[in-house]
């Protein structure tokens, strides 16, 4: 199938899924903002590798929105699946549990996984900065920076120039509350 169709599909598909769902930040963006961010990160550090960039888009479907991997392969292929399965948690764990199995698996995960993560992690760290969850305090946000970080340093050798815009928004997130300003 041509690819911008395949493409258009996995878009179709995760707005229908994620409709009802909104970013946590006070702006409360539609989630589908934030599955675009990733997927265009993604398809830049791939040059547009078309699994990967799929993938990214349905990165959060099976773990935010009960899709399984059986509908995911039925529906993009096997390596979609694939891909998307590598990047999700277990939710019947505890979350302290799921954040340390994040850092253990990053490392190990496949390139495209591994690529997912960075520009995931990214995505999030733009949007804590853009637009905090209310009620999120600065310690809180240093400290989603330092977990976000630890998972990032497993895989960022997985594409250098999304490792640096990790360290961007690392970076300006950090400034931004040693200044002890609210991140906005």
């Amino acid at each position: 199938m041509n690819p911008i169709v395949e493409l258009t599909r996995a878009y179709h598909f995760a707005a229908q899924k994620h409709v009802n769902q909104r970013r946590k930040g006070e702006a409360a963006e539609p989630y589908v903002n934030h599955l675009t961010e990733v997927a265009e990160l993604a398809a830049r550090a791939t040059e547009g590798n078309l699994e990967v960039v799929i993938a990214a888009v349905l990165h959060d479907a099976v773990e935010d929105v009960g899709v399984t991997a059986e509908e995911l392969r039925s529906e993009f292929g096997a390596a979609v699946a694939a891909l998307v399965m590598e990047v999700t948690d277990d939710k019947s764990l505890p979350k302290e549990t799921r954040k340390r199995l994040q850092v253990e698996h990053a490392g190990h995960a496949s390139w495209g996984a591994r690529v997912i993560k960075l520009a995931d992690k990214t995505s999030n760290l733009r949007a804590l900065a853009a637009s905090p969850p209310a009620g999120w305090s600065r310690e809180r946000r240093e400290e989603y920076v330092a977990w976000a970080s630890r998972v990032v340093d497993r895989c960022r050798d997985a594409n250098p120039w999304l490792a640096e815009q990790f360290d961007a928004a690392a970076s300006a997130l950090g400034r931004r509350t040693m200044r002890g300003r609210d991140v906005r």
